[in-house]
């Protein structure tokens, strides 16, 4: 049974990034999901009367971790961050590897290996609450640019969220699904199902609402790239092995 007591404020900042608060009212504990603009998640929390007290960084772009310092500054949170992107952010007070543990009040979230958009990206996956929040490793209908892993490192990490229960509700950093959408099609044009959620994009853009959140069961039958193990795409784009159609498709979308 999904645990509904946590709370997740998301709201929209910079040009096309999400933040994202999560709150869980037991504790009282707040955790920012990265730091896009310290500024605006201070502001969302002070409209919430909520205290921020964590800081949960994916990976260490600034639109990630821009705002780390000026939220610690206002508010003495703990900042958590990823091991393998560790020298690139300021402030950390804990680095995380595959398989650690974060925990606001007494929910945990486990993190997850996920690079391949950078070397050290993680995504957290609060099972009991049937939610994850994944960076840029996975967008709807989409991935992060391969800006410093390489495909089969990609392809793992695309494959460790693909195992997550059907049911997960994934948190992306970006409203990016309009434009990945007119790729996915291009990629897989006559997949039903697709074209049906592209429409579905499309409606709700049109009416200024977001595409995120979504659940990771419809991304796995219709985002390319987390089915570049499907023979249909193998034989479409290429590839012997998984890693090698992902990298087909990332470097098609690169130049779309």
């Amino acid at each position: 049974m999904v645990d509904m007591t946590l709370q997740v404020h998301q709201f929209p900042c910079l040009s096309d990034n999400y933040g994202f608060l999560l709150h869980d009212p037991d504790s009282g504990e707040t955790a920012c999901i990265d730091t896009p603009d310290g500024d605006e998640y201070l502001k969302q929390a002070k409209a919430k009367g909520w205290r921020i007290t964590q800081i949960w960084n994916t990976h260490w772009h600034p639109d990630h971790a821009g705002g780390n310092e000026a939220i610690k500054a206002a508010t003495g949170c703990t900042i958590v961050a990823p091991a393998g992107d560790a020298e690139k952010i300021a402030g950390i007070d804990r680095q995380l590897r595959d398989g650690d543990v974060a925990t606001l009040g007494a929910h945990e979230a486990r993190v997850i290996d996920v690079g391949g958009h950078t070397l050290g990206h993680i995504a957290y996956h609060l099972p009991d609450s049937g939610i994850a929040f994944v960076g840029d490793s996975v967008f709807a209908l989409g991935c992060g640019r391969m800006f410093e892993g390489t495909a089969p490192q990609f392809w793992e990490s695309l494959t460790r969220i693909k195992q997550l229960p059907d049911d997960t509700t994934l948190y992306c950093a970006h409203e990016y699904t309009k434009a990945n959408a007119k790729f996915a099609l291009h990629a897989d044009p006559h997949n039903e199902t697709l074209q049906a959620y592209a429409e579905e994009i499309e409606r709700k853009r049109a009416a200024g609402k977001p595409t995120v959140p979504f659940p990771l069961g419809r991304e796995l039958g219709t985002n390319p790239f987390l089915r570049a193990d499907d023979p249909a795409m193998q034989a479409r784009w290429g590839g012997g092995t998984p890693p090698e159609t992902f990298a087909a498709l990332r470097a098609a979308k690169d130049n779309f």
